[in-house]
């Protein structure tokens, strides 16, 4: 991947409890994501998604591209490439939720509306 390694990222923040509940974890995610949305830091790869000159097009790339890893990964039997790679798919899932302005509840709604 071509993402910054400093600031931020599909990664925690150098600054983040790492003992999240993993029933939080979307939730934090998130709301880091809305953060940076609004706060735009320098060094942030997330805000650079925001910024970028190719608008919301290079969120819906990466979404691809982390799409066909994971299908590479899983059919591959690789289970840890596979995790990593639907971790990296979800993060700029978020990212494509938060430039619409929808939210990670949005998400729950619809996915509870279909039980």
């Amino acid at each position: 991947m071509s993402e910054p390694t400093e600031g931020d990222g599909p990664g925690l923040e150098p600054d983040e409890d790492p003992d999240i509940p993993s029933e939080a974890v979307l939730d934090e995610l998130f709301a880091t994501i809305e953060s940076r949305k609004e706060e735009l830091p320098e060094q942030s790869y997330t805000a650079s998604l925001f910024t970028h000159e190719k608008g919301e097009n290079a969120v819906l790339e990466k979404i691809g591209e982390e799409t066909t890893e994971a299908i590479l990964a899983a059919k591959d039997d690789d289970r840890e490439e596979l995790t990593y790679e639907s971790a990296d798919l979800v993060y700029h899932l978020l990212v494509l939720f938060a430039m619409k302005d929808l939210d990670v509840d949005d998400l729950r709604e619809e996915l509870r509306d279909r039980f």
